[in-house]
């Protein structure tokens, strides 16, 4: 195996999360009187955590006089409902799986709140993950490398043999940050040619194709250089400035 360590974001690369969260904003849109969100426009939005997703769906942002009422009323209504229709991708256990069996070191690392991240890791992959990261008061959000550093921390993971998968722009912006290769996977809340057009090298298109990545180490790291104000920095990276 290539790769001694893994680092999954959640959303959109190993849970299929949407239908749920789109449910809740329509619920919160409700509840503060504005109009319904379709499905593509919350697709849009998710990728930065609650308090950004809530943001672009109010009509005047994070300046609008309902926004904190629409934030506080989403995460207590997300957190009741989020696992409803919620569950992995297509193959996506028995990828876990297999890394885990052979010896593969997982982590999650997700913008979401850290206890929805917990509990959503331990519903669906129980035992899987050592390491499940979200948001937690105090941390930047991804793109910025802090989580995913105290990931590899708790891991004891090494830069040169760890490996970022994700689905998004934020994902790619993610693993550049903290100098890391990275897959990023097509099933997800971005279609390939958004991907593409935002540095995205390496897609997978399938579980199956994603194990071959990791397995052979076919992808070559993006950057030599990383970022800057990581909470915990692994003492093999060097910093530089973070892409935002």
């Amino acid at each position: 195996m290539r790769y001694q360590t893994a680092i999954f974001d959640m959303d959109g690369t190993i849970l299929e999360t949407l239908e749920d969260m789109w449910a809740s904003v329509n619920v919160t849109m409700d509840h503060v009187g504005y109009p319904r969100r379709t499905m593509d426009e919350v697709r849009r939005f998710v990728g930065n955590g609650a308090a950004k997703l809530i943001e672009r769906c109010m009509p005047a942002g994070a300046e609008d006089p309902c926004y904190p009422d629409a934030l506080k009323f989403y995460r207590a209504y997300y957190d009741a409902h989020a696992q409803i229709k919620t569950g992995p991708y297509p193959g996506i256990p028995e990828l876990l799986g297999k890394l885990s069996r052979e010896g593969v070191r997982l982590a999650v690392v997700s913008n979401k709140p850290d206890e929805a991240v917990r509990a959503l890791t331990e519903r669906y992959f129980p035992g899987v993950f050592p390491v499940a990261i979200g948001n937690r008061d105090g941390w930047a959000t991804k793109p910025a490398p802090d989580s995913v550093y105290e990931a590899m921390r708790l891991l004891g993971a090494r830069r040169e043999s760890t490996v970022y998968v994700g689905d998004s722009d934020v994902d790619v912006d993610t693993a550049r940050n903290a100098g890391l290769d990275s897959i990023i996977v097509t099933w997800g809340f971005r279609d390939e040619d958004f991907l593409r057009a935002h540095g995205a090298q390496h897609l997978a298109h399938n579980a199956d194709e994603l194990y071959e990545m990791l397995k052979d180490g076919t992808i070559q790291v993006a950057n030599d250089t990383v970022a800057t104000q990581a909470s915990a920095v692994p003492t093999d990276i060097v910093k530089v400035d973070l892409i935002k």
